[in-house]
């Protein structure tokens, strides 16, 4: 599982930063990606990465303002145009329906591909044999909504050695064994798929969070992660304005990241008065309540490292 941010801004695009959008890089787990909103400008900045449209699978909005949505039209029809004729599914708050539908028909674009819409809710939202993903109602303007991704635990790894031992022989019933399943030999024995494989590891929590001022629910959906996107549009010395805006500081970022005992916090959604020559102050102050947390940019990628446990960057600023 990767990371990739191609739009890390607030409000508007900004020279150094583009609006939000976040993809989840699923080719490991489900040969799939998944985008977490859609900012203006998103295919553009697609454009600079490996990433192929028609390879999105699921598209996650967290509210209706439009530094979330504005890229999502050309996005789909980008879709369209460059081969992609496998269904996608687009979560988010209801309006989000009438708000596809009325730019594309306006627009006259007609898609190669259906599109099966999601009005989110709270609770579970999404469940496979591999992932689940829950949504919670955030704080602010607007209703607005934080996801929590979880893959599921992996597959036991088999023992070929203890397998061979206990005479089971290649083929089907070794994957019946890797699967959890118990197997009879021909001699009529058992073998117990915990006999010859290792525990099974748990996979990997990442939350991401839409626009809130500090709540609850951003804790909640952030306890023990592995990673916590959260938005900090202000700093510690401006929190009476965050709070008018319903808007996050890095300092409240940090507190949920560190009650929630979340493993590693990156902060976007920055606003773009704060410069380069901001962020080692910024990043300062947030290392104080939480010391593995980080201040993303356009095209930063972190990387899942299953033996670490651990978010690392791959490529960025």
């Amino acid at each position: 599982m990767q990371v990739l941010f191609l739009g890390t801004g607030a409000g508007m695009p900004s020279k150094q930063r583009n609006t939000s959008a976040l993809a989840l890089k699923l080719h490991e787990e489900r040969g799939a990606i998944w985008l977490f909103d859609c900012g203006e400008a998103v295919q553009h900045q697609i454009l600079e990465t490996t990433i192929k449209p028609r390879k999105i699978e699921k598209i996650f909005i967290t509210h209706m303002h439009g530094d979330h949505i504005f890229g999502l039209p050309g996005l789909l029809g980008s879709r369209s145009f460059q081969g992609g004729d496998e269904p996608l599914d687009l979560y988010g708050p209801k309006e989000l329906k009438e708000y596809v539908e009325t730019t594309l028909r306006l627009s006259r674009t007609h898609l190669t591909y259906p599109i099966r819409f999601h009005e989110v809710i709270e609770g579970v939202i999404f469940e496979d044999k591999t992932m689940t993903v829950e949504a919670g109602l955030l704080e602010h303007v607007i209703p607005t909504y934080g996801y929590r991704i979880k893959q599921k635990p992996l597959l036991p790894k088999l023992d070929m050695n203890k397998a061979m031992q206990l005479g089971v022989p290649k083929g089907p019933l070794l994957a019946k064994l890797k699967a959890g399943e118990t197997v009879e030999l021909e001699d009529g024995r058992n073998v117990k798929s915990s006999d010859v494989t290792e525990p099974a590891e748990p996979g990997f929590t990442v939350t991401i969070l839409g626009d809130t001022q500090y709540c609850s629910k951003s804790e909640h959906l952030s306890k023990d992660a592995d990673l916590v996107v959260h938005e900090a549009t202000f700093d510690g010395e401006t929190e009476k304005l965050a709070k008018d805006y319903g808007h996050s500081t890095i300092l409240d970022a940090a507190t949920v990241a560190s009650r929630a005992q979340a493993q590693k916090l990156i902060v976007n959604h920055v606003s773009a008065r704060f410069m380069p020559e901001h962020e080692k102050e910024l990043l300062k102050n947030m290392r104080k309540v939480h010391e593995d947390s980080e201040i993303a940019h356009d095209f930063d990628e972190f990387d899942w490292v299953k033996k670490d446990r651990k978010m690392v960057k791959i490529t960025g600023h």
